[in-house]
């Protein structure tokens, strides 16, 4: 018998967090963005692809990285101009200037300048609209985070 370590590599799936929300560790560029929308679950997967589609489509120079367990599109290293995160029933997309947006997005926070939208499973998803909000949110100052 080979007394050897013979151990099989295993590959470890993210920890989902409360609400679905995959636990990805800390970093900038792509690579962890695309490592948190592979572990959206379901549904929510697809929509994460859709919506970076959209941001790098609309800003080709984005800068992204992961951070408090979401993605972040910014003009820089500590620029952010949005982000979204999974719940339970939910991705939420938040602009971090969304008060400065026309039309402001649909739901207010309890950050004064930021403004929400919350798309569920069904909801049909307006990417002209997201396209203006991420083209209007790029060109503003980015936010610290």
């Amino acid at each position: 018998m080979n007394t050897t370590n013979t151990k099989k590599s295993r590959t470890t799936e993210p920890k989902l967090l409360s609400g679905g929300n995959p636990q990805i560790p800390k970093g900038d560029g792509d690579e962890p963005v695309q490592a948190y929308i592979a572990a959206m679950p379901g549904w929510k997967r697809g929509l994460g692809e859709r919506l970076d589609r959209l941001i790098v489509d609309t800003v080709p120079d984005v800068h992204k990285a992961v951070k408090w367990n979401q993605p972040f599109y910014g003009d820089g290293p500590d620029s952010w101009f949005l982000t979204f995160r999974c719940f339970t029933k939910y991705v939420k997309v938040t602009f971090f200037r969304g008060t400065s947006l026309d039309p402001e997005p649909p739901e207010a926070s309890k950050h004064p300048e930021q403004r929400h939208l919350d798309l569920h499973e069904d909801d049909p998803v307006d990417e002209e609209q997201l396209t203006s909000w991420i083209k209007q949110a790029s060109a503003l100052p980015g936010e610290k985070h």
